[in-house]
C-alpha cells in the first residue's frame, strides 16, 4: 500500500513510518495541514493516517486550520481514500466530529503499531471488496502476510514487481490504469516512466508463466490479471 502519514510528533512519525515501511508499505510523511493537504490533492493512495491536532504553516492566506480541514477538503472534492484518524483527543464528540467529517475509523493515542497496520488492511478491503486471501489460477497472495506463493510455493520478487502484481491482484480481473500503477511505484523525486513499468511487466510475465495466471495489456487503459490461456 502506498499510505500518506499525517503526523506533527517528529519522533512518533519517524516510528510509524518505519514500522509501515518495514511491513512493505510505501509513506509519504506530512507533518502539518498545508503539506498534508498539498501531498494529497497531488498524489494518489490507498489509505490516509491522520492527525487531527496539527500545526499550521504560516502562510499568508491560508486557510487550512486542522487535520480536520484537511480531510473535509479531501471528501469535498470527492476524494474516497480510507482514512484512519489518529488522535490524543479521545471525547466522544471529537471522535463524532471525525466521523462525521468523512473519517472511516478512529483510534486514540496511545496505540499499538500492529493495530494500527491491522485497521488499515480492513479499511483498505472494505474499500477495495477484498479479502486477505486471493486467488488466480495457482497464484496466491496473502495481503496479511504480504506473500505471494504459486501453488503452496513463495514466489519471491522485488519491491516494485511486488507492487505491480499487488495492484493487479486487488482484486484480479480488473484494469489497473497505467498512470495509477506509476503514480503508486514513483516518489516524489523519482518519478517512474512508461519504460520502466513496462520492463516491470516483461518480468512478472515470465515469472507467472505456468502459474494459471497471465498479465494482458489493454491498449489506452492499463493491464488485466486475468486467467491463463
Amino acid at each position: 500500500m502506498r499510505i500518506l502519514l499525517v503526523e506533527d510528533d517528529a519522533v512518533l512519525r519517524e516510528v510509524m513510518t518505519r514500522s509501515l515501511e518495514h511491513a512493505g508499505h510505501r509513506v509519504d510523511p506530512a507533518e502539518s495541514v498545508e503539506d498534508a493537504a498539498h501531498l494529497w490533492r497531488v498524489q494518489p493512495f490507498d489509505a490516509v493516517l491522520l492527525d487531527l491536532n496539527l500545526p499550521q504553516h504560516p502562510r499568508p492566506g491560508s486557510t487550512m486550520g486542522s487535520g480536520l480541514a484537511v480531510l473535509r477538503e479531501a471528501r469535498a472534492r470527492g476524494d474516497r481514500t480510507p482514512v484512519l484518524v489518529l488522535t490524543a483527543r479521545n471525547r466522544t464528540e471529537e471522535r463524532i466530529a471525525g466521523l462525521d467529517a468523512g473519517a472511516d475509523d478512529y483510534l486514540g493515542k496511545p496505540f499499538d503499531l500492529a493495530e494500527v497496520e491491522a485497521r488499515l488492511r480492513a479499511l483498505v478491503r472494505r474499500a477495495i471488496g477484498t479479502d486477505d486471501l486471493a486467488a488466480l489460477g495457482r497464484l496466491q497472495l496473502d495481503r496479511r502476510a504480504r506473500r505471494f506463493s504459486v501453488a503452496g510455493e513463495p514466489l519471491d520478487l522485488p519491491a516494485r514487481e511486488f507492487e505491480v502484481l499487488w495492484e493487479l491482484m486487488s482484486p484480479p480481473g480488473h484494469a489497473v490504469n497505467k498512470r495509477t500503477l506509476s503514480d503508486k511505484l514513483s516518489g516524489f523525486d523519482d518519478a517512474l516512466g512508461d519504460n520502466a513499468l513496462e520492463a516491470f511487466i516483461s518480468r512478472l510475465r515470465k515469472k507467472l508463466v505456468g502459474s494459471g495466471a497471465a498479465i494482458r495489456t489493454l491498449r489506452g487503459i492499463g493491464y488485466l490479471l486475468e486467467p491463463e490461456a
